[in-house]
């Protein structure tokens, strides 16, 4: 038996070895990447930025800040807003999307509060505004650091995204690609600011007046309790359209190829 202790003796031994040499092969990767992107001034933003992220998820988490974002909760914030209470959605949805708050939450908490039409119009402006929130706070906080650490494979994407970044941000708005995230992963890009804006409000128009559309719709069913009207050319109206807004981009695609 003591063979068998030997072997596995020396088994363990060889993970022993084979993990301290990933953990070297890792460090000196890790090491070879700060170099590049070490700035103080970079690193203390970027570390900023990851902070931001990190206290807004344990605000949620380990706080009754969560008991507070419910609709009941905004509700009574913004029926206590009086004719300040679009202005009040407004700032709080910009604000919550720059914390990182999915937007889709708030744009259906829009067409519940306002009903689809001016719940559109809230909705969509203060996810515009967020966006560029976010945006500003993304590029000054994270992009030095990031363009210095990839260097020349974000070059790469970076030149073409800034000759094109109206169309760029426009295709990805128009791919309904997640909203949040979108917007501080193009901010770490050279894309310009007012491109972006453009972009943005441009291209979430069509997926955000499908979505508030067809919730205020849903809403009016429910309180008014006329059930029959889920057979509506309304209700099919907004769910044909919001079936449409993923298709946009297909459209779009087609009509640019050059005919055969």
């Amino acid at each position: 038996m003591d063979w068998l202790q030997s072997l596995k003796t020396r088994q363990h031994a060889d993970a022993l070895r084979k993990n301290h040499v990933q953990w070297t092969d890792f460090r000196e990767t890790l090491l070879v990447y700060l170099k590049r992107g070490f700035s103080k001034n970079a690193l203390t933003k970027f570390l900023g930025l990851i902070v931001l992220a990190a206290g807004a998820f344990s605000l949620y988490r380990f706080t009754s800040l969560k008991e507070v974002i419910t609709p009941q909760a905004l509700e009574a914030i913004l029926d206590g807003s009086g004719l300040w209470a679009p202005v009040v959605f407004m700032m709080l949805e910009a604000a919550a999307i720059t914390l990182f708050v999915p937007a889709s939450f708030l744009i259906v908490l829009a067409a519940g509060l306002f009903g689809a039409y001016w719940g559109f119009l809230y909705a969509w402006i203060g996810a515009w505004i967020g966006a560029g929130c976010a945006f500003q706070v993304g590029r000054t906080l994270g992009r030095d650091f990031i363009a210095a650490i990839l260097g020349e494979r974000l070059k790469r994407y970076d030149d073409v995204i800034e000759k094109n970044g109206f169309r760029t941000v426009l295709y990805l708005r128009l791919l309904n690609a997640p909203f949040t995230p979108m917007n501080y992963a193009l901010s770490l890009t050279k894309v310009h600011f007012n491109d972006f804006l453009l972009g943005t409000g441009l291209g979430v128009m069509v997926s955000v007046f499908a979505i508030t559309f067809l919730s205020g719709m849903l809403r009016d069913v429910w309180i008014y309790g006329r059930w029959s009207d889920l057979l509506s050319f309304k209700i099919l109206f907004g769910i044909l359209l919001y079936v449409f807004s993923f298709f946009i981009p297909l459209i779009i695609k087609k009509m640019k190829r050059p005919p055969k």
